[in-house]
Formats: structure tokens, C-alpha cells, sequence
């Protein structure tokens, strides 16, 4: 518990260093900083595209967390070439999710542009209480089936009723947990070997839920749970 402490305070002093000497070089960026944008709905309802970090550091809380780390070899006429591949989930566990995965030759710099391009792929989810066993109306859950694909996994987020939990292993709850989600059943198929498409699998599913049509109650619930 204590080295858990200590990481999430090395983090949020190096996110306050990072926001204290930033310079925005966006138009967003430079009205974030200057307090004309305080939501990061205001972004996403105008379509507009996240390239500075920073922006979600300003806007968001987020927790972080590496899903995959492997050391990678490179056949060179030089010789073998060694590096880290690195992937980073960060999510507020209110709705907002993402992902990034990067290369380097060093272990901490590969995790940290990870974290960077986790932080500028960041989605919007729509959570909601699509189970017909359950009527609470809060969005604890998806709010209809979906299904999401990477290579050869495919997962499938099913609506359960509050109290259910996360029915699913341990490489997508944590993508759930993430994003807010406590109730669902999950489906599954694919190699249990690969666990970064599984995680990949249930991002693309989670998108799924802003991607849909959503019929007029589920867009009236959705309102009334904001």
C-alpha cells in the first residue's frame, strides 16, 4: 500500500511540474489554459481532436495503469537490437477511457509516451442501465449489447442488473473498472494468450456504445444521469 502511495504521489507531482511550465500551442489548448474551456464534454460535443496531453491533465483526474510490458528484439545486420513496448490504460472511472502503446530503447521513457498517447486517445463512454431486470436508472452498466473486435478476439459487453458485477477476467474488468462500468457480463473469444487485443477488444466495444444509434429513452435516461 505504501509504494502504491508513493507512485500516485510521484505522479501527481510530475502532472502539477507538467501543467505549471506548459505552453499551449493548440487553439484548445491555449482555452484551456486560460479557463474558457473548465469540461471535456465541450471538446467532444464539437468534434474537435485532443493533440496536448496536458489538456486532459487539466480537465480530468486520471488513474493509470500498464496492461502489457514486453522487451522486444529487432534482427539487425548489426546485430540483435533490443527494446520495451509498453501499454498504458489511464481512465477517470466516470465514463472516460483510453489506451496508448509505444517503443523505446529505455524501460520508463517507452511507459511514459504510452501514457502520453493514452491521454490523447481518451473516449467518451456512454454508461447507462440497459438490463431488463433492473430499473434503477442509473448508469452502472451498458445501456444495450455491444461487441467489439481486435485481430482474432471478440468480446461482448452484455447489460446486467445493479449488483451483478463485472462477470469477466481480469484482463477486461480492468478496462471496465477504468471507464466506470461495475455491472455487465461479458462474452469472449479469442487466444487468452493475447492480452492486449483483449483489452483492445473491449475499448472497441465501450466505443460501440457512442458509435450506435441509441432510441429516444436511452438518450432521455442518459440526460437524466448526467
Amino acid at each position: 500500500m505504501k509504494r502504491r502511495e508513493r507512485e500516485e504521489t510521484r505522479h501527481e507531482d510530475e502532472r502539477e511540474k507538467n501543467l505549471a511550465n506548459w505552453i499551449p500551442k493548440t487553439e484548445i489548448g491555449k482555452k484551456v489554459r486560460a479557463g474558457e474551456i473548465t469540461k471535456i464534454e465541450e471538446i467532444f460535443e464539437k468534434n474537435k481532436s485532443i493533440l496536448e496531453p496536458e489538456i486532459i491533465d487539466s480537465l480530468l483526474e486520471l488513474e493509470e495503469k500498464m496492461v502489457d510490458f514486453k522487451k522486444t528484439t529487432r534482427v539487425t545486420r548489426a546485430g540483435r537490437q533490443f527494446s520495451f513496448r509498453a501499454a498504458v490504460l489511464v481512465g477517470n472511472k466516470n465514463g472516460f477511457v483510453g489506451l496508448g502503446t509505444a517503443k523505446d530503447k529505455e524501460r520508463w521513457p517507452a511507459i511514459r509516451k504510452a501514457t502520453k498517447k493514452a491521454k490523447l486517445n481518451i473516449s467518451k463512454i456512454r454508461r447507462g442501465c440497459g438490463s431488463w431486470e433492473c430499473t434503477c436508472g442509473l448508469g452502472h452498466s451498458v445501456p444495450f449489447r455491444v461487441t467489439g473486435k481486435a485481430s482474432s478476439v471478440k468480446v461482448t459487453l452484455i447489460p446486467a442488473p445493479k449488483g451483478t458485477g463485472l462477470v469477466a477476467g481480469d484482463n477486461i474488468k480492468e478496462v471496465l473498472q477504468f471507464a466506470g462500468i461495475t455491472d455487465v457480463w461479458v462474452k469472449s473469444f479469442g487466444s487468452t494468450s493475447t492480452k492486449l487485443n483483449f483489452v483492445l477488444a473491449t475499448l472497441d466495444a465501450l466505443k460501440q456504445t457512442t458509435k450506435m444509434k441509441a432510441s429516444n429513452e436511452i438518450i432521455k435516461k442518459d440526460e437524466q444521469q448526467r
